[in-house]
């Protein structure tokens, strides 16, 4: 038996040897598809990219046909070069550069050569495409924007660049990606599953049909269509209000966290950045003064002003510092430490409610002082306020659903030890952050969905911007509640000073017939350092609401930049806002005329002069470096 086992091994080792290699080379033809074999080309068919329609089903961005030539450099033979870029309105430098490109990314592998024909050109090019070997045609699909605006929501599409070919196998050169907003945020579910057709070839690298009979080849399936939470007419009505001015609104569905419009200026039309011009639009587009291409909403951090004494009254009523009967006088001021004043612009006795209405600065920084100074030292007193604020989504990403954002700042005790020697600060270092200034500094987003807390006394929804994929179910988060540590009952004298506002108070000639708006004016200060001097822009004007009182539907956040008073300009167009939902027209003509005429140009020329003086600095340094 011994004898035998040796051969016996030799036997069984070569069975085994010759079944794998029938397996591979009979059964299995993984590895001939995978293999750089010239005897398969394979084809990629493009599917129709997702629709994309608002939360009413109206149609938001389509598609249109293009056609793309691609390459395979290893196949080109005896082409006319010069006819070749005669027809396409090509240099031969510009031929020879696309082709190295090409040569670069695979010479066996096709790559775009010329992306998105015109008609003209890809009829021309139909015509005598049987005399270029090496190049076919390829249909694609690209946007077609049925609205001028909303393109920070929608986003654009563009090629894949070579840093997402290595980290995505799904995508290969030429292919086209979301990029920004709806488009990014929801790339996998828009962008469908492209079809694969195997060929196979001669000696001749003739094409002789499809592999094995087509048995691998698989269909192009449509990207999925979804709906956004925009309402698409009241974002078109913000884009009109916001014309000739900076800065952003965004309207939120309080009970939902559904986002219904979401405005940031200065715009564009979505349509440039579509076809063979997109990446000449771009350019220009991003030299456009104001920075069109950041989301105002989202990506520009503020002070956030006055609106934000809302949280420390809050605050105050839950640390038991304050309650709803408790008054500070008030004379235009109060000197919080020795020849330290903090300015307010009335005087008075005042308890909650008229602090709220009138934006007392004076009750709201002793309201602050008392919070901090609670504890038995101020880094307790600062960290308690820093986790109330936490709740509120402060200090944080808030987890919707677009690809762009700040976190905010809400400093806490850590912060300040930083920044004071020996860790030796008191409240009345830190007293501004009680207005909203100081160092806090929040997105438009951030405080429109503090409000959304308010309005909801207690609770808010993680804002998004899906509300609808085919056939799919919406992220789970999007619907659990969020529970600030503020109990409910604290909230509704809150409430009643912020219907107060509207009523007598600071808004009070923004008022709409038959709506009961609760909102919050803010003015805040704007700055910039230039050549060691600080100079001083006109303020921001910030304006936060809701309506209606009861059951309130919609949340309103409005940054105005150089825009003054809250009320002057975020005021009214809030107001605009919440009218043209509830009411899907407008009565206060008086307010639509004067924000639709109102051009605040002049006011951002000193803040652009500057901003392109840093610029070239910047420039100048970096080639000095």
């Amino acid at each position: 038996m011994r004898k035998l086992l040796f051969p016996i091994l030799i036997i069984t080792g070569a069975l085994l040897i010759i079944a794998r290699l029938f397996y591979l080379q009979i059964i299995d033809d993984s590895y001939i598809k995978k293999s750089e074999n010239n005897a398969l080309k394979i084809v990629y068919e493009y599917p129709e990219r997702g629709y994309i329609y608002d939360r009413n089903g109206k149609l938001l961005v389509a598609n249109q046909p293009s056609y793309d030539i691609m390459v395979v450099p290893r196949e080109i033979k005896n082409i006319d070069t010069l006819e070749f870029c005669k027809i396409l309105n090509i240099t031969t430098e510009e031929f020879i550069s696309k082709i190295e490109k090409a040569t670069i990314y695979s010479p066996r592998l096709p790559s775009i050569f010329l992306s998105q024909l015109t008609k003209r050109e890809f009829a021309a090019f139909q015509e005598k495409i049987r005399h270029y070997k090496g190049f076919y045609i390829t249909k694609r699909n690209l946007r077609d924007y049925q609205a001028t605006y909303g393109s920070n929501v929608y986003g654009y599409i563009r090629q894949v660049n070579e840093f997402e070919l290595k980290r995505n196998p799904y995508y290969k050169s030429g292919d086209l990606i979301g990029i920004q907003g709806v488009e990014q945020a929801y790339e996998k579910e828009l962008r469908g599953v492209k079809g694969v057709r195997y060929i196979q070839k001669d000696k001749y690298n003739r094409d002789i049909g499809a592999f094995k009979e087509g048995i691998y080849d698989t269909l192009a399936v449509k990207g999925k269509d979804i709906n956004v939470t925009i309402d698409g007419l009241l974002q078109e009505y913000g884009e009109q209000l916001m014309i000739n001015k900076r800065g952003g609104i965004i309207a939120i569905e309080p009970k939902s966290g559904e986002i219904l419009a979401l405005v940031s200026a200065p715009t564009y039309d979505p349509a440039l950045l579509v076809g063979r011009n997109r990446s000449k639009n771009y350019q220009a587009i991003d030299t456009i003064p104001g920075k069109p291409f950041l989301d105002k909403v989202l990506q520009a951090e503020y002070s956030p002003g006055s609106p934000f004494k809302i949280l420390t009254g809050l605050i105050g009523l839950q640390e038991e510092v304050i309650d709803t009967q408790t008054r500070f006088a008030c004379s235009h001021g109060f000197y919080y430490a020795r020849g330290a004043f903090m300015k307010c612009h009335d005087a008075g006795s005042w308890n909650l409610h008229p602090a709220i209405s009138h934006s007392c600065n004076t009750y709201f920084a002793q309201t602050y002082k008392k919070i901090i100074d609670k504890y038995k030292n101020p880094k307790l007193g600062m960290d308690v306020w820093y986790n109330h604020l936490r709740s509120f989504g402060l200090g944080n990403f808030l987890g919707y659903d677009l690809p762009v954002g700040l976190k905010g700042r809400i400093p806490n005790s850590d912060y300040y030890n930083r920044w004071y020697p020996n860790a030796n600060w008191t409240s009345n270092m830190t007293i501004s952050n009680s207005i909203g200034q100081g160092e806090v500094s929040l997105t438009p987003i951030q405080l429109a969905n503090v409000m959304c807390a308010v309005a909801n006394q207690g609770y808010y929804f993680t804002p998004h911007i899906i509300k609808k994929i085919e056939n799919e179910v919406i992220d789970k988060s999007f619907v659990e509640k969020r529970i600030t540590t503020i109990d409910r009952q604290h909230f509704i004298p809150v409430i009643e000073g912020l219907h107060e506002v509207y009523k007598s108070g600071t808004a009070s000639r923004l008022q709409v017939k038959d709506i009961d708006i609760c909102g919050k004016t803010g003015t805040v200060q704007n700055s910039a350092m230039f050549e060691g001097k600080k100079i001083d822009f006109k303020d921001h004007s910030v304006f936060l609401a809701f309506a209606p009182k009861e059951n309130p539907k919609i949340v309103v956040a409005v940054f105005i930049e150089n825009g003054g008073w809250g009320a002057s300009w975020a005021g009214p167009i809030a107001s605009l806002m919440i009218e043209k939902y509830l009411k899907g027209e407008i009565t206060r003509t008086d307010l639509e005329t004067k924000v639709l005429n109102g051009n605040l140009s002049a006011d951002y020329k000193l803040k652009d002069q500057i901003e392109k003086a840093l610029a070239e600095q910047k420039k100048l340094k970096n080639r000095t470096n």
